[in-house]
């Protein structure tokens, strides 16, 4: 039978198949059977900066009534319940991995460095196998440069490598001018890996009440070709492992993440649409393709797609790029 275990943030993952932060992860039975349908690890729902930040006020002023809270959070829906609250998600971290066997990561969601950096200790002290640092970061302001956005991801990535002893990687969205140079900038502050690459949601107006309604669309397997390419680029570029999020849905989609170069393939709109179980649906089906195209294990298939020998890629996509507009016939 071909062997699915590999290695990811220096863990040794059963199956390079990966549950990515999502509601279905929440709660020891879900990972239980998460584990059981044979993911290779499970990284848990977010912990959100605006968490502690709102905890470390109301801890201040116990009526929260006479707190004017700053701008950034007046805006806030309530996370009261959100992950049981921010101690609560201690708590989380610890019965899972009294519960499985499988690595546990606990995941931070946040864009600036501050106090609650230093929770980010407590997370590992809670027993978490890894961090996956999420910068959701949408810049609004005209005065923002790239260079300044960068440096903050540079500064929070180096200052949260300084906080744990555990590996630590970093999700990060494609709105960079430059992808492979961040990816190389943050590996060189420490990142353990890259996940790439984050779905920024869009909201969608309601011209009648002239009102921003929050839109939630699941994946599907299209939005995987960005991904595809990013990887097969800084695949042995860089030291980091490099994790592929959105879009995968089938042993098909799978197969390809590893070919570009990723060391874990992480699942969650699949899940949600079919359920925890369709989870060992999709490891059979790429066992049953290793097996059936003569791979002994998945690292015989890591990264034989990427860029690593070819030696001008941005020629390379120039000409994929011509070739596809020559192709198209109506």
């Amino acid at each position: 039978m071909a062997i699915l275990s590999t290695e990811y943030l220096g863990l040794v993952l059963d199956s390079p198949l990966v549950v990515s932060s999502n509601p279905l992860c929440m709660g020891v039975d879900n990972i239980k059977r998460i584990e059981d349908a044979g993911a290779g690890a499970v990284v848990l729902p977010s912990l959100f900066e605006e968490q502690i930040s709102l905890q470390s006020i109301e801890g201040k002023h116990p009526d929260a009534n006479e707190v004017v809270l700053p701008p950034a959070l007046q805006h806030l829906p309530s996370m009261k319940e959100y992950n049981s609250g921010v101690d609560g998600y201690l708590m989380q971290i610890y019965e899972a991995k009294q519960a499985v066997d499988i690595p546990v990561i606990a995941s931070l969601n946040g864009t600036s460095t501050g106090s609650w950096v230093s929770y980010a200790r407590l997370l590992a002290s809670a027993g978490a196998d890894a961090m996956e640092l999420n910068i959701y970061y949408i810049p609004t302001s005209v005065d923002n440069t790239s260079v300044e956005i960068e440096e903050r991801f540079i500064h929070l990535v180096r200052e949260i490598k300084a906080s744990v002893h555990i590996p630590v990687a970093v999700k990060l969205g494609p709105q960079f001018s430059s992808v492979p140079n961040i990816a190389a900038r943050l590996d060189k502050v420490g990142a353990d890996g890259l996940v790439l690459f984050n779905r920024f949601y869009q909201p969608d107006f309601d011209i009648e009440t002239e009102t921003v309604m929050p839109s939630l669309n699941l994946s599907n397997s299209s939005e995987l070709r960005l991904r595809l390419r990013w990887v097969a680029i800084l695949y042995s570029k860089i030291k980091a492992d490099l994790a592929i999020t959105g879009g995968v849905h089938s042993a098909e989609d799978v197969i390809k993440a590893i070919m570009a170069g990723a060391s874990a393939v992480m699942m969650a709109s699949a899940l949600l649409e079919n359920g925890i179980g369709y989870l060992k649906v999709v490891s059979d089906d790429v066992t049953a393709w290793l097996q059936g195209h003569c791979y002994s294990s998945v690292n015989d298939l890591k990264g034989r797609m990427s860029q690593k020998n070819v030696a001008a890629p941005a020629a390379l996509e120039r000409a994929n790029y011509i070739e596809e507009l020559s192709s198209y016939s109506s």
